[in-house]
């Protein structure tokens, strides 16, 4: 993957906490190396999956620091860095960017509803501010609005460093949207595991993958099988990840990730920060059995012949 465009599989890291709630900064720096040793080929801390709403400054920037600093080149990493105040998101690219982060991703914002003016003048202003490619980052179902068609078309033809975006929205459509109207002057990568194929089958050229914290090899294969047409393979893997793609938002995540990462021994703890919660004792139920279901379901057709 180059870093300037950005294809593939691409981990959305979670953030491990010490059962005191500080960052567990051992259990970061190894998860890294697990995820390159599983075959991902690319790193995104401090998004969502990251818990980055409740990391403060300090802490936002020294687990960009950590990720950089684990991965030694070996994958790109690409920073969130987004906020719904543009001051607070340049002073986060700018730091991600000293810290020596291949990209940065940015969010629309979300709280304050910006008009589509707003929010090409605010990924405007954060262009201007670094060199590094910038991945904008749909997701209306969180943020309420998304980044229309034309907004994206006016970024691209402005920026020369926003080639990518993250497409969360749950529809297909979008694809087909932003490929007519961009084609390869747009790299659209899935927000949503369960739509990859689908998403692939469209014109997307990835995923940044909630899953692949817990399946880093199986979403890789997945996505490389779905880029090579070779759909089959890719659909037999897609169904049996299907459950815990599904179930890992069966709570609010990280959560259910972090209950799978600490059930397979790559977090000590499952700890997650106020107002985020454990799960119920059902839930948790549900989604360590879709666990335990995917492992031998992946297993079974990783090492059979198609």
């Amino acid at each position: 993957m180059s870093s300037n465009r950005f294809t593939g599989s691409i981990t959305a890291i979670a953030t491990p906490f010490n059962e005191d709630g500080t960052l567990a900064v051992g259990d970061l720096e190894k998860f890294v190396q697990t995820q390159i040793s599983g075959g991902i080929g690319g790193l995104l801390p401090v998004g969502t999956t990251g818990e980055s709403p409740t990391l403060n400054h300090e802490e936002h920037g020294e687990v960009v620091e950590i990720v950089v600093k684990a991965a030694k080149g070996q994958v790109p990493v690409i920073a969130g860095a987004g906020s719904n105040s543009t001051r607070e998101a340049i002073s986060l690219t700018k730091h991600a960017d000293t810290a020596g982060a291949d990209g940065i991703l940015h969010v629309t914002g979300y709280y304050n509803k910006p008009s589509q003016e707003g929010q090409f003048q605010h990924f405007s202003a954060i262009a201007q501010e670094t060199d590094k490619p910038i991945v904008l980052y749909s997701i209306p179902g969180r943020c309420v609005v998304d980044i229309s068609i034309q907004t994206v078309e006016r970024l691209v033809s402005k920026h020369s460093n926003i080639r990518h975006i993250k497409e969360a929205g749950g529809q297909v459509s979008r694809v087909d949207e932003l490929k007519k109207a961009l084609g390869d002057d747009i790299t659209v990568l899935s927000g949503d595991d369960g739509l990859t194929l689908s998403f692939i089958g469209s014109g997307a050229e990835g995923v940044i993958s909630v899953a692949s914290n817990v399946f880093p090899t199986e979403v890789t294969e997945l996505v490389n099988a779905s880029l090579e047409g070779d759909m089959k393979r890719a659909s037999r893997i897609h169904r049996a990840l299907y459950p815990i793609f599904r179930d890992l938002f069966i709570e609010p995540s990280p959560v259910p990730v972090k209950a799978c990462l600490k059930r397979i021994g790559l977090f000590t703890t499952d700890r997650v920060r106020l107002p985020l919660c454990p799960m119920s004792d059902k839930n948790e139920a549900t989604v360590l059995r879709s666990l335990e279901q995917a492992i031998a379901a992946t297993n079974a057709n990783l090492t059979a012949n198609v």
